[in-house]
């Protein structure tokens, strides 16, 4: 990943789990998407046992997908809300993560998830920060960001209309 392609400022080094990712988009196009979703399923235990995929994570998007499958499913056969939730709060969680310098960690202090209408289908979720605020994550010590999301199904509705609020603060020493 080039450091135009990451938005992060030029004299900004690569955090621990960017340079995970930036080795992720080393390999063949065909394999990233799966090496990405691996490596967040192993880290984040729920989004991985839940089936979140990571299609895209650089610059200032990203994208994954969910799909309707039975361990994910709610009663009456779309994506449970809690799923919808996480998959929310997970590409934007995991875009903020790949900017946030090793010495500040990440902390989800709100979540806004309005449910419109019944989803069909599959959920992909796109997350993207801007250029403000990914240098605020670099510059300030402690700070928050909210971070838009659209999730659309698989007929290309938008069912839910989510933003998370993402807090940081220096990690103990």
């Amino acid at each position: 990943m080039s450091q135009a392609d990451s938005a992060m400022p030029a004299t900004t080094k690569p955090n621990k789990l960017q340079r995970i990712v930036s080795k992720c988009y080393q390999l063949p196009q065909a394999l990233q998407a799966f090496a990405l979703t691996t490596v967040f399923g192993r880290v984040i235990k729920f989004a991985g046992t839940a089936g979140v995929e990571v299609l895209e994570l650089k610059g200032t998007r990203s994208v994954l997908r969910l799909k309707n499958r039975k361990k994910a499913q709610n009663h009456i056969g779309s994506v449970h809300a809690a799923a919808t939730g996480l998959l929310a709060e997970s590409a934007t969680g995991f875009l903020v993560g790949i900017h946030l310098p090793d010495s500040k960690l990440p902390l989800l202090k709100q979540m806004q998830v309005d449910y419109i209408k019944r989803s069909t289908g599959d959920l992909t979720a796109v997350a993207s920060l801007t250029a403000e605020q990914i240098a605020a994550m670099h510059n300030d010590e402690k700070g928050e960001v909210t971070v838009a999301v659209t999730i659309t199904d698989s007929v290309g509705v938008e069912p839910v209309h989510a933003k998370m609020t993402w807090a940081w603060i220096p990690k103990k020493r």
